[in-house]
């Protein structure tokens, strides 16, 4: 199972960045920024909601390349979701926006130990909601009552609402975002596994 896990998407180069990282602050190489790696870590978990929500349900665009993009990051997910190579987030996804968030580090805090500590934070974040996500559609029972929650939590939404239920690691967007109901109060769409397409099958 964790096997499995490393060979798709990003999440060995995620590991290998975030060890790597964390083996030259511990070793004296780089100064240890223990609140940076803490900061990557939150900045994904405030993404995590708003990028599943606005960007990977968002209409289908007009533009081809673009629609390609939509159905490999996210609309093909929803037609087979037990496919493990539509699953993860993919290099070619992940790289830009960690150019853009090493970027904008570096005018905060011009030291590469700093950035990269931000983007290792990051790293660890990214790879826990891989594993949350895959836990979810593989078939394996989480043994605590947190993570079968979470993993029902989210098959809600692949097979009940698509409209409800955005966070993939928790709720708590959904909360304030007003995207939670109570599984027995929310509406079956019937359209959960193909996305802007009504009534197709």
């Amino acid at each position: 199972m964790v096997r499995e896990f490393f060979r798709h998407g990003s999440n060995a180069a995620l590991a290998g960045l975030m060890a790597g990282v964390l083996a030259l602050g511990l070793s004296g190489v780089w100064a240890f920024h223990a609140g940076l790696f803490a900061l990557g870590a939150v900045l994904f978990f405030g993404s995590e909601y708003g990028y599943h929500r606005y960007a990977f349900h968002a209409p289908p665009a007009a533009q081809k390349w673009i629609l390609f993009l939509q159905h490999r990051l996210h609309y093909d997910h929803h037609v087979e979701p037990a496919r493990l190579d539509l699953l993860f987030l993919p290099l070619w996804f992940i790289v830009p926006n960690y150019i853009v968030t090493g970027a904008l580090a570096w005018l905060v805090w011009p030291d590469w130990s700093k950035v990269f500590f931000l983007l290792a934070g990051s790293s660890a974040a990214i790879l826990y909601y891989e594993w949350v996500h895959y836990v979810a559609h593989i078939p394996y029972r989480p043994r605590t009552r947190w993570g079968q929650w979470i993993k029902k939590y989210h098959l809600w939404h692949h097979f009940k609402n698509e409209t409800l239920w955005f966070g993939v690691t928790n709720p708590s967007f959904d909360f304030l975002a007003k995207t939670y109901r109570g599984v027995d109060e929310a509406v079956a769409t019937g359209t959960t596994r193909w996305l802007f397409r009504r009534g197709e099958k």
